[in-house]
């Protein structure tokens, strides 16, 4: 079945790049996909799947449906969402809207899922049970995942799929993890208040700036003395505003940041351990304080069967030396997280590095990658979707 598949996508490589060059060309930003999701319900109608518009509100749900001898039903999500960067990579396919741009490769991940419902589709067999093919909106805002599961593609699902390019890892090779793979990433807003006066006589007044630098500069010490240095937190806050003029001390500061940690137990402590931390500071020097922690999406953490055949998949197709068992996890965050609230599943990482050009990092304006990867992808996804079934 291996040499099967690896022969259609082989077969499919020049529709697969031409694909991925139409998405590129036509970027759209979270929540606007209408003519992402548009051609891409066409490509997969035309493989003979059911498919469903408007799922996720600009989301595609195909089905390939197998003989339901099999209770379960496997999902592979995939996401097709652009940035609001201008491209500057100079390629004859770059962006034709301004200020737009795939630089995180969902254009690839969109083809891989697209390719791996072709190879799949024309395999020539029925599988025991249905395969569900998530085309998500929304990735970059952290709310497609939440609009697909509301519109319940998370129904009768017991597995999931997913893949993420990887611009460390070299075009054709393939990155594994097993358990966390992204943070738990959280959004936190602080605002503290002090009283006004002049800056000539700072001790008949309460200098918000003063403490908010003090509330910053506690938490950074605070996380490396009385958080476990094996599970990490990373606080980083991005955005300061207060004070009204030089001479002025300031009444109010607010400050906007982000929080990231892997481990489930340490997310559920942290807006507790900061509160505690902030009413501490404030109270030394005679401030209040107000906060606002907003959770956002949980950590992935893949599960070890599934990555174990995910693991197989790549290694038979490609070779061990193909692929690379990643020992550290990302601190980037991922809503594919949310869909393991619902059933287990895991993410592999999809190598683009170039071997003879300069490689520029994710959300990078310059970001381009080597597009022999979209068969590594459509190979491994498709193998592993064979293999899921045969356990």
């Amino acid at each position: 079945m291996l040499s099967q598949i690896k022969d259609l996508a082989a077969s499919l490589a020049p529709r697969l790049v031409e694909i991925r060059r139409h998405l590129h060309s036509h970027p759209e930003l979270s929540g606007q996909e209408y003519q992402t999701a548009a051609y891409v319900s066409g490509v997969v109608s035309s493989c003979g799947l059911h498919v469903q518009e408007l799922v996720g509100k600009t989301g595609v749900v195909a089905e390939l449906r197998g003989t339901d001898r099999d209770s379960r039903m496997l999902a592979i999500r995939t996401d097709m969402d652009a940035l609001p960067i201008q491209e500057r990579t100079g390629l004859e396919f770059a962006s034709r809207q301004p200020g737009i741009m795939h630089a995180c490769g969902h254009d690839v991940h969109t083809t891989v899922g697209l390719g791996t419902a072709m190879v799949l589709a024309q395999l020539g067999i029925q599988f025991p049970g249905t395969i569900r093919f998530l085309f998500q909106p929304a990735e970059e805002t952290a709310q497609g995942a939440g609009w697909m599961i509301r519109d319940g593609v998370m129904e009768g699902v017991t597995a999931i799929f997913g893949v993420h390019t990887f611009p460390t890892i070299p075009g054709g090779s393939v990155g594994i993890r097993y358990g966390a793979l992204t943070a738990a990433a959280d959004d936190l807003e602080l605002v503290i208040m002090g009283e006004s006066g002049h800056g000539a006589r700072p001790h008949e007044a309460i200098d918000a700036i003063w403490i908010a630098s003090q509330v910053v500069t506690t938490l950074q010490q605070a996380i490396s003395r009385t958080q476990n240095p094996l599970r990490p937190v990373v606080l980083t806050i991005g955005q300061i505003q207060g004070g009204r003029a030089p001479n002025v001390i300031a009444d109010q500061v607010r400050m906007l940041g982000t929080v990231r940690s892997l481990h489930p137990e340490t997310s559920a402590s942290l807006p507790v351990w900061i509160e505690q931390i902030v009413a501490n500071v404030c109270q030394s020097y005679g401030a209040k304080y107000t906060m606002n922690y907003r959770r956002g999406v949980p950590s992935v953490q893949n599960d070890p069967a599934l990555t174990q055949i995910m693991e197989s998949a790549a290694s038979e197709a490609w070779g061990g030396d193909r692929v690379q068992i990643l020992l550290e996890p990302s601190l980037g965050a991922e809503d594919f997280s949310l869909y393991l609230q619902h059933a287990p599943g895991t993410m592999f990482r999809l190598g683009v590095a170039f071997a003879d050009k300069p490689n520029y990092p994710l959300h990078h304006p310059q970001f381009h990658v080597d597009e022999t990867a979209i068969v590594t992808g459509v190979v491994t996804m498709a193998y592993a979707a064979y293999k899921y079934w045969q356990q």
